[in-house]
């Protein structure tokens, strides 16, 4: 039942922050912002609010001072929104996940490159030795 309650929470969090970022704040360094997940803690006090910033490594500092600023202004928000009796804490921490999968795309290309090198000096190899190396029985011992 709290784990369910606790989900929901998360939810709506979720949606009443990210509603409040598309109307948008006050504060010119906070760039396109996407909340992508919201995690509350068992006794419901406090909601890690995951997010990603689409720009260059300067805009996502920028986003994050810009909502480490507006911290105060959106929990009231949530707290508005929300009708409980304690509004639980929000603290804003990036989503790695587009990071990640740039440099797991990065990595895949760079396997692909590779196997394709590998195919390409295979294509002309010999064997080292005999093509079969296997060693089979010989004939003149089954004559005995």
């Amino acid at each position: 039942m709290a784990g369910e309650r606790q989900g929901r929470l998360s939810d709506r969090i979720r949606v009443i922050i990210a509603e409040r970022l598309d109307k948008g704040l006050r504060d010119p360094r906070l760039g396109f912002v996407t909340i992508t997940d919201v995690r509350m803690t068992g006794d419901l006090q406090n909601a890690s609010v995951f997010y990603t910033v689409y720009g260059t490594d300067q805009e996502r500092e920028d986003s994050a001072a810009a909502l480490k600023a507006a911290t105060g202004m959106l929990r009231s928000e949530v707290g508005k929104r929300l009708g409980v009796r304690l509004v639980p804490t929000l603290e804003f921490i990036p989503d790695a996940l587009p990071e990640t999968a740039d440099h797991i795309s990065a990595l895949l290309r760079e396997a692909h490159q590779r196997d394709a090198e590998v195919a390409q000096t295979a294509s002309g190899a010999t064997y080292a030795g005999e093509a079969d190396p296997y060693v089979k029985p010989r004939e003149d011992d089954d004559a005995d």
